[in-house]
């Protein structure tokens, strides 16, 4: 098979890795810029709270989560929300797209534990299924998470009983790779339907994501395995295929090239694109840690500012993750 049919059970199949809830942080496999520090919601939801006020998004719209986790992300947004203007838990509308059944219950226990029944949320299995006039959209880390196809000198991947081989690549891939000069590597697989089923069920929408890659081809496989924080590239002679099949997470850096290519053909303009750093900053994460300040002990303050250091600093998520903001009008 394809290795993106075989990364695609890997991860989404029976029993594979997301088909149940798995914990992030110290004692996961990874780490997120979620599970670091509150303030990085806090601190898009700033953002969107900006664009309330200035009239370029709807109070009676929806703020929507894909790939939520158990839901942090969403609820600190939520949170911060609240704290600018009360009101707006009344008016706006909140989901989450998660098509894991187990995932979904994980999700509303913890939302209920965080604000009981004042909020509501919506379950979407699918992108395709939101159909409404404006939606606030936010991701992080889904892209690295969409099947890919592995080409090297003019071959494509295959999988047979864990082992990889390869053979002639299709000529559409061929012609793809050449247009993005791209002589091996991975391609992702997806991201045009992803693009053209939120265009399409969203009137008007912001769509904002977090991932790790950049806008250029590195020519070289990122493709990897993570357990228990520890990263094993795809062809490393210790990895066994057949013993991390499900069990381990499996990622790739994104071509944010091809992301926007994606976007911009399903009708959205790229608003913005920066580091991870840069874009917080601007989102108003320093402002919002100076609040905290006032309220709270130095030590809490100082613990709260070493996990901001961990979203910003160049030398840790601040310059390897970037930020992408689409948008379309009606």
């Amino acid at each position: 098979m394809r290795f993106s049919t075989y990364m695609n059970e890997w991860l989404y199949g029976e029993e594979g890795y997301y088909k149940n809830f798995k914990a992030i942080g110290k004692s996961g496999d990874f780490y997120t810029a979620v599970s670091t520090s509150s303030f990085f919601g806090a601190s898009i939801a700033n953002y969107f709270y900006k664009l309330l006020k200035e009239g370029e998004a709807d109070r009676n719209g929806w703020l929507i989560e894909i790939g939520a986790h158990q839901g942090y992300l969403l609820c600190d947004m939520i949170q911060w929300l609240y704290t600018c203007d009360p009101t707006l838990v009344q008016t706006l509308k909140f989901g989450i797209v998660e098509r894991q059944p187990e995932v979904r219950k994980a999700q509303l226990a913890y939302i209920k534990e965080r604000f009981g029944n004042d909020v509501e949320i919506t379950h979407f299995n699918d992108i395709a299924e939101v159909k409404v006039k404006y939606a606030f959209v936010v991701a992080n880390e889904i892209f690295d998470a969409f099947p890919c196809e592995l080409i090297k000198d003019k071959k494509i991947a295959m999988v047979e009983a864990d082992s990889i081989t390869w053979k002639e690549a299709p000529a559409s891939m061929l012609e793809w790779a050449k247009k993005h000069r791209l002589r091996q590597g991975e391609i992702a697989v997806g991201y045009e339907e992803f693009a053209k089923e939120m265009a399409s069920g969203i009137e008007k929408c912001d769509f904002i994501s977090f991932d790790y890659g950049e806008k250029y081809v590195r020519n070289d496989f990122s493709i990897r395995v993570y357990r228990a924080h520890e990263t094993f590239p795809l062809f490393d002679e210790e990895l066994v295929l057949a013993d991390s099949y499900k069990k381990d997470d499996i990622t790739y850096d994104v071509n944010f090239r091809h992301v926007s290519e994606a976007f911009e053909a399903a009708g959205f303009k790229e608003l913005a694109y920066e580091t991870q750093a840069r874009a917080l900053i601007r989102f108003g994460l320093i402002d919002i840690l100076e609040q905290f300040a006032k309220q709270t002990s130095q030590e809490k303050y100082m613990r709260e500012a070493d996990r901001i250091k961990t979203l910003i600093s160049p030398t840790m998520m601040g310059d390897r993750f970037k930020m992408v903001h689409f948008h379309k009008n009606k």
